[in-house]
């Protein structure tokens, strides 16, 4: 799969019109696992939430870091699923070439959903031999995070004196668009995009539900 990673646009930017945030969350019930996939899916020009699903069920692979897709993807898939409006592009609460393998859940949901992805994280996720530097004070400002002199992704401060996120590109999207778009979906209320942290949102109020 890693060979058939294209970081470039597949797209015109202006005919996205519906744009998916999605997050997983897990809990363990006794000796058993669940996970619940949530997708948010919002109209680019109105910034209105158009339709949530979730989907939840037992998780049977174990905990490895930097191979959570194997846990989450199904999840997601299902999810995707119960879809009544279809995204043109998805962002995931997670990496997508800012992997030591460059194949983080965004790129590799990529492959399966055939749209644009692109991985937003709050925290950075540390891969051997990559560095970076902290970034300006001020909205919009952001370093490149580079391995062995290829640029995995970037550290973005979305609002000034708050936090950096990191960003990547999934699949089918420049770094350059990516950030556009992570931009687009941030509003004051966050330093990150609505995006994914509605699908956050979500994922908390299902897991609750759902927990015995």
């Amino acid at each position: 799969m890693r060979s058939q990673i294209d970081l470039t646009n597949h797209f015109i930017p202006s005919g996205i019109q519906y744009v998916a945030g999605v997050d997983l969350a897990y809990w363990k019930e006794g000796d058993k696992e669940y996970g619940v996939a949530c997708i948010v899916v919002i109209n680019r020009k109105t910034m209105e939430v158009l339709e949530e699903v979730s989907y939840s069920d037992e998780i049977h692979v174990p905990y490895l870091p930097s191979y959570l897709a194997f846990r989450e993807l199904p999840l997601i898939l299902e999810a995707v699923k119960l879809l009544g409006v279809i995204p043109d592009l998805y962002m995931f609460d997670g990496n997508g070439y800012l992997h030591p393998r460059n194949m983080g859940i965004a790129t590799h949901a990529s492959f399966y959903l055939n749209k644009p992805t692109i991985g937003v994280a709050k925290n950075y996720y540390h891969i051997d031999g990559a560095q970076y530097t902290v970034p300006e004070n001020r909205e919009g400002a952001y370093t490149n995070i580079v391995k062995d002199g290829e640029i995995y992704g970037q550290v973005l401060r979305t609002h000034q004196d708050v936090k950096p996120i990191c960003i990547s590109c999934g699949n089918w999207i420049d770094l350059e668009t990516t950030r556009e778009f992570v931009l687009e979906f941030v509003t004051k209320d966050s330093r990150l995009p609505i995006t994914t942290r509605f699908a956050d949102i979500m994922t908390h109020r299902e897991r609750n539900k759902r927990k015995i």
